[in-house]
């Protein structure tokens, strides 16, 4: 698919999302991805720089797939967009197997059910979410798609499908990092405070809209305000899911200033420089770990993948787990 075409597409997609999908405003996650492409060093992946228009026009496109007309997307796919810290503070430390969560979480279900039926009511995914674990899967995949660009640039075939499919993935990588990096999206205060509240912080549910739809598209937010703000590719060693609970720990620790600021009527001005200083922080954040994912994924992508003996889903795998039918990653 041409450039031309990519952008025709990108119009469309953009006009066929319903607006009141959007997260971060639609406008926050369009700027999160231009800003980590744009800045991708020359050494990195810089074929996504021709998915530019593609990737940044369905920014929003995950969140589509959470209308609940749609009940088995919505199902499967809403615990993504969110990690509410406080609800799983239990778990030390974070599983590094989705099912292995799901498992744990349901075991504390059971413990709680009789006795304090409404915290049990919350101990799910849908009330702690996945978010790390679709951040983690995603960046994966594009990993594997990375490979076949390499194999089709290597043997001097057209690589546009390839490209395509890491474009896809990086729309769901860019989303649900642009959500983590969202500190309302890192606690069950997401929509309004939630129990104890001796600093009298509101409880109504559309400081999460105010926040990152009105005040985002009310203070014009453009790639222009965070571009200058990402500094050199990080995360070239270590491990990567580490480093998303790390980022997702970082942006939640913002939570309550997100409630301070609300509570002084912050987010009824949009110059107001101090809510405005928390959005360049949060968005420059998940630009920074977006492109920092994508120039990782790429160096990943350039080695064969080892072989893994015995298969994660082998009986004879050490770490075998039979509650979740495999190894954890």
């Amino acid at each position: 698919m041409r450039p031309a075409l990519l952008t025709t597409l990108s119009a469309a997609v953009t006009l066929c999302l319903p607006s009141a999908a959007f997260a971060w405003g639609g406008t926050a996650h369009a700027v999160i991805d231009q800003a980590a492409i744009q800045a991708i060093p020359d050494d990195g992946p810089t074929f996504l720089r021709r998915h530019f228009d593609y990737i940044a026009g369905s920014a929003s496109l995950p969140d589509t797939w959470r209308g609940s007309s749609e009940n088995f997307s919505k199902i499967e796919e809403d615990p993504n967009h969110g990690w509410f810290r406080e609800q799983f503070r239990f778990l030390k430390p974070i599983p590094r197997s989705r099912y292995e969560f799901v498992i744990a979480l349901f075991k504390r279900y059971q413990a709680f059910q009789r006795t304090d039926p409404a915290t049990a009511a919350r101990t799910n995914v849908r009330w702690t979410g996945t978010l790390p674990y679709a951040a983690i899967e995603a960046y994966q995949r594009i990993i594997v798609c990375m490979r076949d660009v390499r194999a089709a640039q290597a043997a001097g075939r057209d690589s546009a499908f390839a490209e395509q499919h890491c474009a896809f993935d990086v729309i769901r990588l860019g989303h649900y990092i642009g959500d983590g990096a969202q500190p309302l999206h890192d606690s069950v205060n997401s929509d309004g405070w939630r129990g104890p509240n001796p600093h009298g912080y509101t409880t109504d549910r559309s400081i999460h809209g105010r926040f990152e739809s009105r005040f985002v598209d009310g203070m014009t937010l453009t790639v222009a305000d965070i571009a200058p703000r990402i500094g050199a590719p990080g995360h070239r060693t270590g491990d990567m899911f580490d480093a998303i609970l790390t980022f997702l720990d970082g942006a939640g620790d913002q939570m309550e200033r997100v409630y301070v600021l609300e509570k002084r009527n912050g987010f009824a001005d949009f110059a107001d420089k101090d809510v405005r200083a928390l959005i360049y922080a949060q968005t420059t954040a998940g630009a920074t770990m977006l492109r920092d994912m994508l120039c990782r994924a790429w160096v990943e992508s350039a080695t064969s993948p080892a072989e893994v003996v015995p298969s994660p889903i082998d009986f004879d795998n050490p770490r075998f787990d039979p509650e979740t039918g495999s190894a954890p990653g």
